[in-house]
């Protein structure tokens, strides 16, 4: 357009965008996905990397927690010479994953949901911090009730026929293993939560399916303990189905 005297143009404004709408732009190449996922990936093992040299500091604090409930007659021996190190570079792993847990989920969530809308971002700044908790929770439960009760029973069975010994680095490994996924399974109720606020599932689904969920929980349980005992197995059962009922009446408030 142009004025009445022809001068010059006059200037049109362009529609404001709703802040409540994603960003519609161009759709991102392969080449950028990939850069974003680099870039994404670079922070989220610094954070790693910061939290395992943090682990360092406390590790043999927390060495000497995991091997405890090993039985007195028990013996924790290494086979070469780089094993005592290996383990301990696991307890500093397992910590620095709890430390840096906030930045990967964060750089994780922000690559696998570029297309929230913002009120449905903020969301992740509540669901982080909760998550990391959870994870750490988890773990916490791993090492202090389900090691000590897998062990206990483990250690005694044959025991009047076999003499106990344990190479440190296949202990702390199954240890640190039983812990990971633990504290990975103690997010659920927030997964639960995340996908009824994006819609994706919803109190009356979760409900009704709830007998199916009970199974499915009990063959986790029986594939994240290692012993064949029913009792261990119950001890990581029912924290999980306690789980699984927060985050139905999580899923009906959503």
């Amino acid at each position: 357009m142009v004025d009445s005297a022809g001068a010059r143009p006059l200037a049109t404004s362009e529609p404001e965008k709703d802040p409540s709408l994603p960003d519609e732009g161009r759709e991102m190449t392969l080449m950028e996905h990939m850069i974003e996922l680099r870039d994404r990936l670079i922070k989220a093992v610094l954070a790693l990397a910061i939290g395992t040299i943090i682990g360092f500091v406390v590790a043999e604090q927390a060495f000497r927690l995991l091997i405890s409930p090993l039985p007195e007659a028990a013996k924790v021996v290494a086979l070469s010479p780089t094993d005592t190190i290996i383990s301990y570079f696991k307890v500093s792993l397992v910590i620095g994953t709890i430390i840096g847990m906030p930045v990967i989920l964060y750089e994780l969530l922000q690559f696998v949901l570029p297309g929230l809308y913002p009120n449905e971002q903020r969301y992740l700044y509540y669901i982080v911090p909760a998550a990391t908790v959870a994870f750490a929770g988890g773990a916490v439960f791993a090492a202090l009730v389900v090691v000590p009760f897998s062990i206990r029973y483990l250690s005694g069975f044959l025991a009047y026929l076999v003499s106990p010994t344990y190479q440190i680095q296949s202990y702390i490994g199954f240890v640190s293993s039983l812990m990971f996924w633990i504290g990975i399974v103690f997010e659920m109720p927030l997964v639960i939560f995340f996908l009824a606020k994006l819609k994706i599932i919803n109190y009356q689904k979760l409900s009704s399916s709830r007998k199916y969920a009970i199974v499915l929980i009990a063959v986790l349980a029986a594939v994240i303990t290692p012993t064949p005992d029913p009792f261990t197995m119950m001890i990581v059962m029912v924290p999980l189905v306690i789980l699984y009922e927060i985050g139905v009446q999580l899923a009906r408030v959503a």
